[in-house]
């Protein structure tokens, strides 16, 4: 990885990459509205308030909406028809990053890439220049030692008091200023010492403050690197254990007391990747003979309480996490049964999806001091991605859990999540927001009314396939299924994103 120099980056919004931004349109590479949002590089726009399509804006709606996620998916191109470079994977985007200011009924939006040094470097050669996830370096193979991985800053954000980090896995984060978005660099939180990564999925405890996140320092045998910051981000406690090989671990639960790793059967050949002829992507192997590893540990101490197997899924994301009346660890996964998921988000950056690919809401009980799961259970029927709760209940029992999903009757391996959801524990019913037709929302994101704790809004950012733009709608939570309440235009199109946060006004 390299070292951003905060000088050469605190540039005018007009100085920043024409060569992309005036690019001519391209035009779209497949017959889905949903792929037109990644068919060309975002544009960016600086600090603008933003219109009013529908509706009002909650009174109590104070704070700002981030989002974070892959914006720039070719390289090159120009008015004279230069050659455009398509990367190899969603995930190897350049990440930029859209800050949404509610206050006083009025919204202010901008969009913004995160400069990192590889985004830099590519943008000025007008070529793509870094292997990454799904894609080897361009060029002669001492170009895959040389050039190996950018760190593309893509995939989700923490809101801490004096900045914001831009998160991607594999690295350490971006800081930028929480305002403009400008970037500041590379950031080791006083604790990332070389070789350590920051994972994209922290969880932050409201009531104490603490987050806590990991990071995977690969090897034979990979390090699961595991930190404890206070509520300004700095690192104050680190452990190390050490895995099974080299797993892709994505994400991870806060549970009470505990944290929990449900290590998926997903392995890397370690060879190839050191010598760099082939991707992280293409080398990470689907293995269900070795079960899915459980590791628990303690959140005060980062002990080990216990360690445990079960029976084979994959999972990107986790909903919650929670210690029942009777002891066990309550967690909720959105699980897929294999590993087809990353083919599909392969082809989701050529614009034309074919494998299907569906994850279930699944609850897993689990015994703390063996490690044992003691029962799993589907909740819905229903694809679910992106799952959350509210930011006040992480760590504890949540009646909702808010989701992306797909309308009724949409084939799942054409299409990009299409809709979004409520699951209510209480009541065991889905409720849905249907967008419509070629309308696809993001992650949605709850938000506490500042006013009155009991009420809660959603979030999320929509691109209309139909009039190619992009809008932020504001539902209320408690009724998902009617109207949005609010719906407000953005300046430019904002290609289809990963993770966001909601920071509340001070």
């Amino acid at each position: 990885m390299h070292t951003i120099d905060k000088k050469s980056i605190t540039k005018a919004w007009a100085g920043a990459i024409p060569s992309l931004r005036d690019a001519p349109r391209t035009v779209s590479f497949s017959t889905r509205r949903s792929a037109n949002a990644n068919a060309e590089p975002a544009k960016e726009f600086p600090p603008t308030q933003l219109p009013i399509i529908s509706g009002k804006i909650p009174d109590g709606l104070r704070g700002t909406l981030y989002r974070n996620g892959p914006a720039r998916l070719e390289c090159g191109g120009d008015a004279n028809g230069g050659l455009r470079q398509r990367m190899g994977h969603w995930f190897d985007g350049d990440g930029a990053i859209l800050a949404v200011n509610f206050t006083e009924g009025i919204a202010t939006g901008a969009y913004r890439y995160v400069q990192t040094s590889g985004y830099q470097e590519e943008a000025a050669a007008g070529k793509l220049l870094y292997g990454n996830y799904g894609m080897t370096a361009p060029g002669p193979i001492w170009n895959q030692w040389q050039k190996p991985i950018k760190n593309v800053a893509n995939t989700s954000v923490l809101a801490l008091p004096d900045k914001l980090l831009a998160l991607w896995e594999g690295g350490k984060p971006h800081a930028l200023n929480l305002q403009t978005l400008e970037t500041w660099g590379e950031d080791d939180l006083e604790g990332l010492t070389k070789g350590l990564s920051y994972s994209a999925h922290y969880k932050r405890d409201k009531q104490t403050g603490e987050i806590f996140n990991f990071g995977i320092s690969p090897g034979l045998n990979a390090m699961l690197n595991i930190y404890k910051s206070d509520p300004t981000g700095k690192i104050i406690q680190q452990a190390a254990y050490q895995l099974d090989s080299v797993p892709l671990v994505h994400d991870f639960v806060l549970a009470g007391q505990y944290i929990v790793f449900f290590i998926p059967p997903v392995r890397l050949n370690v060879l190839p990747a050191l010598i760099g002829t082939n991707n992280y992507s293409d080398l990470l192997k689907w293995q269900p003979r070795l079960g899915t590893q459980i590791l628990v540990i303690d959140r005060v101490s980062l002990s080990v309480v216990s360690r445990g197997e079960t029976e084979p899924w994959y999972q990107w994301h986790f909903a919650n996490g929670y210690v029942d009346a009777s002891g066990s660890v309550i967690v909720d996964i959105a699980r897929y049964e294999d590993f087809q998921t990353n083919q599909y988000l392969k082809e989701v950056a050529t614009g034309q999806t074919h494998t299907p690919a569906e994850s279930t809401l699944t609850r897993v009980h689990l015994h703390l001091q063996t490690g044992k799961v003691t029962s799993i259970q589907q909740l819905l029927n229903r694809h679910c991605e992106f799952p959350t709760v509210p930011q006040q209940n992480v760590g504890q029992a949540s009646r909702y859990t808010y989701m992306s999903t797909f309308r009724l009757g949409t084939d799942i391996s054409q299409e990009l999540v299409n809709a979004i959801a409520r699951f209510d524990y209480k009541t065991e019913t889905l409720t849905e927001a249907d967008l419509g037709e070629n309308r696809y929302p993001s992650e949605p994101i709850p938000a506490q009314d500042s006013q009155n704790p009991e009420q809660g809004w959603l979030l999320t950012v929509v691109y209309d396939g139909n009039s190619h733009s992009s809008e932020v709608w504001v539902f209320d939570s408690d009724r998902l299924d009617a109207e949005p309440v609010c719906k407000l235009g953005l300046p430019s199109v904002i290609p289809h994103s990963f993770h966001g946060t909601w920071n509340p006004a001070s």
